[in-house]
Formats: C-alpha cells, structure tokens, sequence
C-alpha cells in the first residue's frame, strides 16, 4: 500500500458536493492519423493494452475507521475499464458552445471514490464531423487532485500517450499492492506517533520563514500579501455547476515579446492574464483601483524528497491591472514576478508540505473548513488561480491520434471562483478556463480576450528599443 502525503489527502477533506477537485483536460485529437481508422473499440482497446503499464490508473483509496493517519492506495482488484471510459456526442452543430457545455457539466461532477479516480470521456460529433470519416475528436479527461498536480497530471498523460501512431504498448507496472484495515490502522499508529518529532523540525524553520517575511515586507521586496486582494465578481460562493471557456494563442508570438521584453514566458503569460481580465472587468464597470492579486502554485518535484503525487508550493503575485499600458503592466509584472519568485525560494520550497504532513488528520480537516468560510466573510485571500503548466516538448499521439490541443482546467473554492490554467503544445498556447456561471455567465467573453492581449502586447513589443 501507499499512503497518501498530507497534501495529497487534503483535496479529499476538503472536496464537497459544490467544490469537487479533481483536475481536468479538454484534449483535441486528429482521428486521420490512427492507424486502421476511428472506432471506439479501437481507442478502447488501445487504452486498455496501456492500463496495464500505468498503476496510477488501477489504484483506489482504502481506510479504516481505526486509522489515525491519511489513506491509502491500494491496487484495484475488480478494474474495470467500462467504469472509467465514456462516449458521448455532442448535440448540433458541435462548436466550441457545445463542446465546452458539455464538458462544464461533466467537470461538475465528482469522481466516485469507490474505484480509481479517473474518468475519461470520448467525445464525438466535434464540428458536426463524424470521427469515423477522419472529423476531429475530443476527450474531457478527470482526474482527482489527490492523485495529481499538474506536472504529475503532464507525466501521467505522456505515459498514456505515444511520440509516433503506432506505438506498441509499454510492459506491465507492478500496483501499489493491497491492504488490510489493520495495516491501515497499524502503520497509521505509527504515523501519528511519530509527528512530534516531524514537528520540531517544522516550526524552527516556519519562525525563520515568519522573520524573513516581515523584513522583506518592510524592504518591499515581498511577494504580494494574501488579503490584500480587491472584491470581484469571482470572489464568492460557488454553486455545483462549472462553466469552461478555452484559448488557443501563437507560442512563436509569445515568446517573440518575450524576447523583445527580455523577460521569462512565464511573464508573458501572466500579462496575457492580467489583461484578459482588466478588459473583461473594465468592460463592465467592475475594475477595482488595486490590482488583482493571483495565486500561482509551482511544482517543487525537482527540489522535493517529500512523498505524495502533489509536490506543490505557491507564491502571491500582483496582476498589476490598475496600470492601462500593457507594455508597462508586463514589466511591472515581471518585476513583482522575480520578487515573488526570490521571496518563495526563501521560504522553502517544502514548508507548507511539511505543515500538513506534521498535521493531524482531524487538524488538517479542521483548517480547510475554516479557510475555504474565512474569504466569504473578510477581504480575499485572492482574486484568481493562475496555472502554467510546461507542456510536452515532442508531437504526442493519443491512441492513435495526433494531439492538436490541451486545454488544462484546475478546480475552484469557495471565495476563489475562477482558475486559468496554461499549457503549451505543438507550437500552440492553450488557455483553459473555469469557474461556475453564477459568477460569470458567459465565460467566452473572458476567453476571447486573450487573443485581443496577445496583439496589443506584439504591438508594443514592435515599439520596444
């Protein structure tokens, strides 16, 4: 068995009926490139010979009601494929309205926890096409946050996938094996007993992080403070139901203001962001005079000896939208970026693992019921969740089908109702975006504002000496 990190776990305390958290891909696939043709029983069988390869897959959670510590992952002894893989079609004219209605609705729902937490649907009918004459076809892709982050969600689907369309399957992985409820409730005495020495090791560094903090604070040289965010539309409570808008921008474009502004792609993207959602606000009458602040989570797996699937930090960054100018709204971007950046290297790149793993299980349930109420009654803790994920660096082929998109999709909390999440692909920048329609109704209006930023930002790059 396999037991769940503390960060792992909390997506399980913390998931409800409104805020489920999983993470999901829109996936765009070019069915002329699979050998033999489109069928569904081709693209099943095809998965099914990979299932066997990929034990992340077959594994499910196992307690005990005994147990003191987290849960675990054992091996599915009962998978079944037909419980995970879906096919649908979209109804008429099968655009992007449909598509993304569709796939808002199946975002909606949770993963049921009695099986692996996966679910992936094949969708056809994409433009009005038949996938069996060569037309596109799209998959929506779930995976719960317990088992992912976004750089293990990228590796997971690159084992899933193939650098050429007619790949044989990879061999067999062992599972992660089973386990009785005693084992469970055995090894999570031994967990629990053993936090307090984790703990004296935790709080050391958390007051040198707390004394780092306040003097960088008072040098200005900080990441941007939680709380400080202004109230927008996306700051409230959310309901059961997801919306979905996506983008699809030039990657040579991006990285052509990149170069010209001698900064990181990271900024760029952060830009591109910041002035989707300037415009969309502004267009209303709803830009607030501070700047939006987002929350970005970074991977720590490279610099993480820490167990878990989700190796996460987070830093607060300043979207800097009360500046109109986009060319100097991206360099004060940039500038706040590498402040932030300094800031999170300086806390440690595991301090915030560490305090849920040191965490008792009944603490750590305790602490996300209270923070996911505190940014409903008090100011935001922040306006947005902004992703960008790095994306496979080769042409992949999924069962067959080269892959022409991959629009990712983080989930939404309570006070927190909007996700943006970047990947680039094939040459292509793919913006997935999220939230719930009782916040925004028409989430297309937001998405089409990328495009709109992009070519503001390639003309005050040409301007740039």
């Amino acid at each position: 068995m396999e037991r769940l990190s503390g960060l792992d776990a909390s997506f399980l305390y913390s998931e409800s009926s409104r805020v489920p958290l999983h993470v999901c891909s829109v996936v765009e696939l070019d069915t002329t490139t699979m050998p033999e043709g489109y069928s569904f029983e081709r693209f099943r069988n095809r998965l099914a010979s990979r299932i066997a390869a990929m034990p992340e897959l077959r594994a499910k959670l196992a307690d005990s009601q005994l147990n003191l510590d987290h849960p675990v992952w054992v091996e599915d002894k009962d998978f079944d494929l037909s419980r995970h893989l879906q096919q649908i079609a979209l109804p008429s004219p099968g655009g992007r309205r449909e598509l993304t209605e569709v796939c808002g609705h199946i975002a909606s729902l949770p993963l049921d926890r009695s099986r692996p937490l996966w679910e992936m649907w094949v969708i056809e009918g994409v433009s009005g096409t038949d996938p069996h004459d060569g037309g596109p076809l799209a998959l929506m892709i779930k995976v719960h946050h317990s088992a992912v982050d976004g750089v293990s969600a990228t590796n997971l689907l690159t084992k899933l996938c193939d650098p050429v369309p007619d790949a044989a399957p990879p061999g067999p992985v062992p599972g992660p094996g089973d386990a009785t409820p005693l084992a469970i409730a055995a090894g999570g005495l031994v967990g629990f007993l053993t936090r307090p020495l984790q703990m004296a090791k935790v709080v050391p560094a958390t007051v040198s992080t707390v004394v780092d903090t306040v003097n960088r604070a008072r040098s200005g040289s900080a990441m941007a403070a939680p709380f400080t965010a202004p109230k927008t539309r996306f700051n409230a409570e959310v309901t059961d139901e997801r919306n979905i808008a996506l983008a699809q921008l030039d990657f040579d474009e991006v990285k052509r203001i990149k170069d010209r502004f001698g900064v990181k792609i990271n900024d760029v993207v952060m830009a591109l962001c910041a002035g989707a959602l300037r415009e969309f606000l502004r267009e209303r009458g709803e830009l607030p005079d501070k700047p939006l602040i987002a929350v970005v989570p970074m991977s720590v797996h490279e610099r993480s000896d820490r167990p878990g699937h989700n190796q996460l930090s987070g830093m607060f960054c300043n979207l800097q939208t009360h500046i109109a100018d986009p060319a100097e709204r991206l360099r004060a971007i940039a500038d706040a970026g590498s402040r932030a950046k300094e800031h999170g290297r300086a806390l440690g790149p595991t301090l915030a693992m560490d305090w849920t793993q040191v965490a008792t299980r009944s603490f750590v349930e305790f602490m996300l019921g209270l923070l996911s109420r505190t940014p409903l009654k008090t100011t935001p803790i922040h306006n947005v969740i902004i992703s960008n994920v790095a994306g496979p660096s080769t042409k992949l082929y999924g069962m067959g089908s080269e892959m022409k998109a991959l629009y990712p999709l983080g989930p939404i909390f309570h006070g927190s109702g909007l996700n943006i999440t970047v990947m680039s692909l094939s040459g292509k920048l793919n913006v997935g975006i999220i939230s719930c329609p009782q916040l925004v109704e028409d989430l297309w209006e937001l998405a089409d504002v990328f495009a709109v930023e992009l070519e503001c930002l390639l003309r005050a790059a040409k301007t740039e000496t």
